[in-house]
């Protein structure tokens, strides 16, 4: 595995809620979302029966807890994996390689350890210093009137020379975590053969015709020698996964049976030949190994070369997806705010993913109504089913947006399509079923909302396959395809058509097993003492929808 020095990146308020009655309605079909756009149906007998219980413990924190743990929340679109790892496992894995601590910087450094150096396996014996580590590479007791977003992103420079090494390792982590969220999909991100990557782009140089210049990368087999050595990297990868997770034995950990594809990060705050290079060997492994799906542009929008170069960038996707078309693109847009930038900075940055790059999904996109002609964007999102990565928490730790400044309820409001996901958990300090209860508390959002929000982060996932969904279903509800209506999730298949669907589709038979999981869920919530006849959501008021 190859290191790369900044492995990249990005980066509660409870408030009542109006009314809410429950109908008692029985359906075998799944209900559809609540957001605007046509075709809703009310919840089923089940549904309003879990959204009761949810309304009865909604100030009940631990079996709130309970109950967001439990409920099958889908795929993970938007995970760095290195930022997705707790910072205690990295600080025993610094240990555990020897490295040592700088303690001006509380950097992670290889040895000796000199002057100025502690032994990171010190941690384990010194909780003093073990946390100030956790202090130092998350978010951990960050003051809240604090730079979060310089913060934040530098946790990346400080451990990175302890997540390089051990990608199976940190894989091996997040998919227990992932498979104990009540997930069945993660796509995370990595940056494959950096190091290689930033060698030939060096050797290539820069030249602004794109196509002259890819030219360049693939002439005597330079860039296909590049995807052999990442496939070679992950083969590394996955061989450390399997022995980490015990795959293969009685022992086996949650995570080996947890489905798991890679997007390529792209470093955004780098030359420009070293960027293209990074786009066309991330989009030529997709098209070359199955392990990997997309790409992605990582690191901070709002620095100095990511906004000299954000249109540079964007037409180098749109040139490179020419060339590369069953790559997959997703695109950190719009991580930005007031006062973090020029407002001319503000004014384009999703349009143009959108437009230009034609990206599938946006991550974050939290500047939208700064942007010009933003509602075109939006209708535009909306009708091609671009949906929108959202992870609150670290929006709100680096750029300090929350509750009714975030465009969540816009983009609802719109008809894009919405998923949440936890960007970084381990420099967050959190995880995915936080995120589902803040967008309940914050937005007042019901059972069914939540259920089409985890619906959402498979329909969008970068799965192959059809879907177990027909048309639209952000603007028509979520409605099984024709050869599966009447179908009932949990229950054996009787048609053979929908079973061939589910059976040979990897998209779809993930949705079914998290249909199944609803299913579950909701007799079990049903049959909660805390769900009475008669039982209705308790009185929430809503954030102001912007």
């Amino acid at each position: 595995m190859i290191h790369s020095p900044i492995a990249a990146r990005r980066r509660a308020v409870p408030v009542a809620v109006a009314a809410l009655c429950l109908l008692s309605l029985s359906s075998a079909l799944p209900a559809t979302a609540q957001p605007a756009g046509g075709g809703k149906r009310p919840p089923t007998a089940a549904e309003a029966r879990t959204d009761a219980y949810l309304a009865a413990v909604r100030e009940q924190p631990a079996a709130a807890a309970d109950f967001f743990r439990r409920l099958p929340k889908g795929g993970e679109l938007h995970n760095h994996l290195s930022g997705a790892v707790s910072t205690e496992y990295l600080i025993r894995l610094a240990g555990e390689d020897g490295l040592c601590i700088d303690t001006a910087t509380m950097t992670a450094v290889v040895p000796p350890c000199g002057p100025g150096k502690r032994p990171a396996a010190e941690a384990q014996t010194d909780p003093a210093f073990h946390d100030a580590l956790v202090r130092a590479w998350s978010m951990q007791d960050f003051p809240p009137d604090g730079n979060g977003h310089d913060h934040f992103f530098d946790t990346f420079g400080k451990f990175g020379e302890v997540t390089w090494r051990h990608r199976g390792k940190l894989l091996a982590e997040v998919a227990d975590d992932v498979v104990r969220q009540n997930q069945f999909y993660l796509e995370t991100m990595v940056s494959p053969a950096s190091d290689g990557a930033r060698k030939l782009a060096a050797e290539v140089g820069w030249d602004p015709d794109l196509a002259a210049l890819h030219g360049k990368l693939v002439a005597g087999g330079r860039l296909e020698a590049l995807v052999a050595e990442a496939r070679k990297e992950t083969d590394d990868g996955d061989a450390e996964f399997r022995t980490a997770a015990r795959c293969g034995t009685e022992q086996a950990r949650p995570g080996c049976g947890l489905t798991v594809r890679w997007i390529s990060q792209v470093s955004r705050a780098s030359a420009p030949e070293r960027v293209f290079t990074q786009i066309a060997l991330g989009m030529r492994l997709a098209e070359r190994d199955d392990r990997f799906v997309a790409i992605n542009l990582v690191q901070p929008e709002d620095w100095d070369v990511s906004l000299r170069d954000y249109s540079l960038h964007m037409r180098m996707v749109a040139y490179l997806r020419t060339v590369y078309p069953k790559a997959h693109v997703t695109l950190h847009a719009g991580e930005l705010w007031p006062g973090l930038v020029k407002p001319e900075d503000l004014a384009f940055h999703i349009r143009e993913a959108v437009d230009v790059a034609r990206t599938e999904r946006v991550g974050h996109g939290v500047d939208l109504v700064h942007e010009t002609n933003w509602r075109n964007t939006a209708r535009t999102m909306a009708a091609r089913e671009i949906a929108v990565e959202v992870p609150f928490s670290s929006n709100a730790q680096i750029l300090g947006v929350k509750g009714a400044d975030h465009p969540f309820e816009t983009y609802r409001a719109h008809g894009v399509p919405v998923v949440l996901a936890t960007d970084d958990p381990g420099i967050s300090r959190i995880d995915v079923s936080h995120e589902y209860a803040y967008a309940a508390r914050t937005y007042g959002l019901s059972y069914p909302e939540l259920k089409d929000l985890a619906r959402a982060s498979l329909e969008y996932a970068f799965l192959p396959g059809e879907s177990l969904w027909r048309g639209n279903p952000t603007a028509q509800g979520y409605r099984l395809a024709d050869v599966c209506r009447g179908e009932r999730p949990g229950a054996p298949i009787r048609s053979d058509a929908c079973r061939r669907l589910v059976d040979g589709s990897a998209k779809a038979s993930t949705q079914w097993r998290q249909e199944a999981a609803f299913a579950a869920f909701e007799r079990r919530v049903g049959a909660s003492p805390a769900v009475r006849p008669g039982a209705s959501a308790t009185s929430r008021a809503v954030v102001r929808v912007r």
